[in-house]
């Protein structure tokens, strides 16, 4: 099946590694110029080495915290020199720390406020301008399983992650008229580094798979196929929902 993707221009955000770099690599397979980024270089550099080698397209590494407003507009700036706007955005963040309501102080809620809201706000508004123009974008984010049933122990993101689903929905609303589709992908337990550091935090987390229909963990790339579709060209009605990739661990029916 051909997705369309053939020199499109992605920006895949926190992309060094985990969720993100799979997607950067599906994007890369299928063609199109991807951007990447992330706060350590050692491993920014090794993820763009990697999916330059398998990839099609350009392969283009940002390094930097997504968190920090300085650093976002110089990523935003860097990417538009390196090309005339993008074509498909895809939002995402590592995770905030575990802990309960009562554990945690106001810094941490505004920490993964910046985190997670504030670098999807910060992205959209400095790439949306060019999406308008050409009258064709993808704007996905990757949240979380969490926004629909929330995972004990995960407080900051089953609350912040929320937030992005609420923006995202009404971007779509919003940014229809232009024919830019908004949507959200919400990976369920997945093989990466952040899974690994949750079992180490708290091993009950290993145990989730018997509450997986599938009854095992996901592997990033199956995440990254799900994203991949959403930001190709077969995908052009569809906007506004929200795609969970869960092996069906969440429960409820809408």
């Amino acid at each position: 099946m051909d997705f369309g993707l053939q020199n499109k221009v992605a920006f895949v955000a926190a992309s060094s590694q985990g969720l993100g770099k799979s997607v950067a690599m599906e994007l890369a397979l299928e063609g199109a110029n991807v951007i990447i980024c992330g706060r350590n270089e050692e491993k920014l550099k090794a993820a763009s080495e990697e999916i330059d080698q398998a990839g099609n397209g350009k392969i283009v590494a940002i390094q930097g915290d997504l968190s920090s407003n300085e650093d976002r507009e110089r990523i935003i700036a860097s990417t538009l020199s390196h090309f005339d706007g993008i074509d498909i955005l895809v939002t995402n963040t590592g995770g905030p720390p575990p802990g309960k309501f009562e554990d945690l102080d106001q810094a941490s809620w505004e920490t993964a406020y910046h985190q997670l809201l504030g670098s999807a706000v910060g992205l959209v508004k400095g790439f949306l301008p060019g999406m308008k123009t050409k009258k064709w974008g993808r704007i996905i984010a990757i949240t979380s399983q969490a926004v629909k049933q929330p995972v004990d122990n995960l407080i900051l993101s089953n609350a912040t992650r929320a937030s992005v689903v609420g923006l995202m929905k009404t971007l779509a609303s919003e940014l229809g008229e232009y024919n830019i589709t908004v949507n959200n992908v919400m990976p369920g337990y997945t093989e990466t580094p952040r899974l690994a550091s949750l079992i180490k935090s708290n091993p009950s987390f290993a145990d989730a798979t018997k509450e997986i229909p599938l009854g095992r963990f996901a592997q990033p790339e199956e995440f990254a196929a799900a994203v991949t579709f959403l930001a190709s060209q077969r995908a052009s009605y569809i906007t506004g929902v929200s795609l969970a990739v869960d092996g069906g661990w969440i429960k409820n029916i809408v």
